[in-house]
């Protein structure tokens, strides 16, 4: 019989029986399943498995966590269910295909942009601030800035728009860059291309409608003049040029005999790209995207813009579970690059990042006496107010659906307001409540009001219908768990009687050194650093199992060093010997740890890790266990984040996660208990 035979026979027939899998693998603490019809599968009776921590999707893919003793379930599963487990390549492209030509599209868009968002959160941020200092007239009756009356502060707010230029007017180098990274081609001469259509011996992009015609500079080749004008803070030429220049490297790297390929493919495919971007794809992208945000534009100052706002705030958050969200980041980079070089668009985007932010709130009110719950919802519900929702809609309220509705009915009038006020952003990339910094100054006290009623709205009537909707069971965890913990402590404690027992019989045969080297390691009361490296909590990893605790407590480490080490003298109990980016360790006093270098970096296939131990090795505090390569990790399109997570605590209380600080390798305590 199985460790997981029950959970796997019932696993098999909630996702749909074998006929409805398509493909199946496993990560660190994932199963990984492509379904071919994602209905089928019973998420609610899923997450009830014992053996199951939890349940999302993402990318085509339906994930169901199990920890650190996933590899032995998948096993039992794929022996039980007669299905040959595939690599994690083969699964990503099973995911594909299950997707419809608008999500495909949809998801090239999302992960053009995701490598971006980074950069817009921060320019959104440093223009926010820059926005605070020197364009609201806080002074001498409301006539001066702070920036007006301080030496400093001004050079303060100079010195800043270096930043937000490089941004927000130099964007299509990034977006350019990202579309070479994510097809695989030549990233430099992405780069290359990009600086082009930004050049400073071009007419700058956001003064072309203010210069006359005739006034345009050109290139004058005799049969033919070319305009020479900047594309700064264009997106949908920046994205056509793009697709140009990989399309025509992929063609001349076919055609091309290898032994010639380094000095005719780039020159090849960079040359006739950027001439193409500035003679054809250049100006009808400039119309493509001046078309889009004008209509944009009109709708939201027309006099169906109470309408629009309705629909817009009403729909935003199915919108980020489709992904469909990532064209909005493109439409609202097309309005500020067209005059007034503001967008009405994204305060409504802030907005029902507050509203659903605000209906988990009400959930974790209501449930907060169910701890399980509460692991969920109180770190979905600090992102959402942050600015990202996919951990709220997915973790809370597309579960129960009603805080979904009425995040929904929140922001749709807080859109309203919004629009109807005239609210207008300098900048976009800062979400959730922090949106207010890019707000401009006049329209901060409508932001203010809209805001309360994104809190109010979703926060009253998620409350009132939660204590309706509700079971007991979903607001206090449960009922059996008592019963449960009651029967786990007998049976701990028979356990601990009968090892007592089994101790002081084996105590006669074990020498003194023995015994001392067993009370020292029993002894240890902390877990070192397993990086070079800053010490972040748990929260901040960029990964929504981890940051959700649904694996456990713990810490992250953004590393400055490439070698992980053992926290501390442990057992390892499991590696991941294929792909080399994780391991789980086991101490003496039974406390279990994760360690995962990165996120999502199971999709390497091992490409940059170098796995040092093996399954069943004794390593001391500071022993080598893992090496990689920063370098490929991040050309890889992943964070470098390694999460050190306790998915079991043995015998240690009272445990405490210390961050914040620089943290040494083997030295460096960040772990300690009682």
């Amino acid at each position: 019989m199985g460790k997981y035979e029950n959970d796997v026979k019932s696993l098999l027939r909630l996702v749909g029986g074998k006929e409805n899998i398509q493909a199946v693998s496993h990560c660190m603490t994932r199963m990984r399943f492509v379904l071919v019809d994602p209905k089928k599968a019973d998420e609610k009776a899923i997450e009830e498995l014992p053996s199951v921590k939890g349940t999302f999707t993402q990318a085509g893919q339906y994930q169901v966590i199990i920890g650190n003793d996933v590899s032995v379930f998948y096993n039992e599963f794929t022996a039980y269910a007669g299905i040959e487990g595939v690599s994690k390549d083969a699964v990503k492209a099973a995911a594909k295909t299950n997707q419809n030509p608008l999500q495909k599209i949809m998801g090239a868009l999302g992960e053009i942009f995701a490598p971006l968002i980074p950069a817009l959160i921060c320019g959104g941020l440093v223009l926010g601030f820059r926005n605070v200092i020197g364009e609201i007239n806080f002074f001498n009756n409301g006539t001066q800035s702070l920036a007006d009356i301080s030496q400093f502060w001004e050079g303060t707010y100079n010195f800043l728009w270096l930043i937000g230029e490089a941004v927000f007017h130099l964007l299509p180098v990034g977006i350019v860059w990202s579309i070479t990274k994510k097809m695989g081609t030549t990233q430099i001469l992405g780069i290359i291309l990009g600086l082009t259509l930004v050049s400073s011996q071009l007419l700058n992009g956001f003064s072309v409608s203010s210069t006359p015609a005739d006034e345009i500079p050109v290139w004058d080749f005799g049969f033919a003049k070319v305009e020479m004008i900047g594309y700064q803070g264009q997106v949908i030429a920046a994205m056509m040029a793009g697709f140009v220049l990989v399309y025509l490297e992929k063609f001349f790297k076919k055609i091309c005999p290898e032994v010639i390929s380094m000095i005719v493919v780039p020159f090849c495919s960079l040359v006739p790209a950027i001439i193409i971007a500035h003679t054809i794809v250049g100006p009808i992208g400039w119309a493509i995207g001046d078309a889009i945000g004008n209509v944009v534009y009109t709708g939201l100052t027309s006099n169906f813009r109470f309408l629009f706002a309705a629909v817009f705030g009403l729909l935003y958050a199915p919108l980020v579970m489709t992904g469909l969200h990532h064209m909005t980041n493109a439409i609202d980079s097309q309005l500020l690059a067209i005059p007034p070089k503001t967008t009405i668009l994204w305060p409504m985007i802030a907005l029902s990042n507050i509203a659903q932010g605000s209906s988990v709130l009400a959930m974790s009110v209501l449930q907060k006496k169910n701890e399980r719950a509460q692991q969920v919802n109180v770190p979905a519900c600090i992102s959402c107010y942050l600015g990202v929702t996919e951990p709220a809609l997915f973790g809370v309220n597309l579960k129960y659906v009603f805080p979904l509705v009425c995040g929904m009915i929140g922001s749709c009038c807080a859109a309203m307001i919004s629009v109807g006020c005239g609210v207008q952003a300098l900048s976009i990339g800062v979400g959730g409540l922090p949106g207010i910094l890019s707000i401009k100054a006049e329209y901060y006290l409508y932001f203010l009001i809209a805001m309360a009623v994104a809190i109010v709205i979703p926060f009253t009537l998620t409350f009132i219908v939660g204590r309706i909707k509700l079971s007991k069971e979903d607001r206090f965890g449960k009922e059996t768990a008592g019963a449960e913990n009651a029967a786990d402590t007998a049976a701990d404690t028979t356990e601990s009687t009968a090892n007592t027992a089994g101790n002081a019989a084996d105590s006669t045969a074990v020498s003194d050194t023995a015994n001392a080297a067993d009370s020292a390691a029993d002894d240890v009361k902390e877990l070192k650093s397993i990086l070079d490296g800053k010490v972040m909590p748990i929260e901040e990893a960029p990964d929504d199992v981890f940051s959700q605790k649904i694996m456990g407590d713990g810490l992250a480490i953004e590393p400055s060093g490439t070698v992980v080490t053992a926290p501390a003298d442990c057992d390892v109990s499991i590696v991941m010997a294929d792909t080399g980016h994780a391991c789980g360790l086991t101490l003496a006093n039974g406390l279990e740890l994760l360690i995962h270098v990165g996120v999502d970096t199971v999709d390497m296939g091992g490409d940059g890790f170098k796995l040092l131990v093996k399954e069943g090795d004794h390593v001391k505090c500071g022993d080598p266990l893992i090496e990689f390569d920063p370098e490929k990790i991040k050309a890889a399109g992943h964070p470098c984040t390694t999460m050190l997570i306790v998915t079991g605590e043995g015998s240690a209380a009272n445990i405490t996660m210390h961050s914040g600080m620089e943290a040494k390798a083997g030295v460096t305590p960040v772990i300690t208990w009682e």
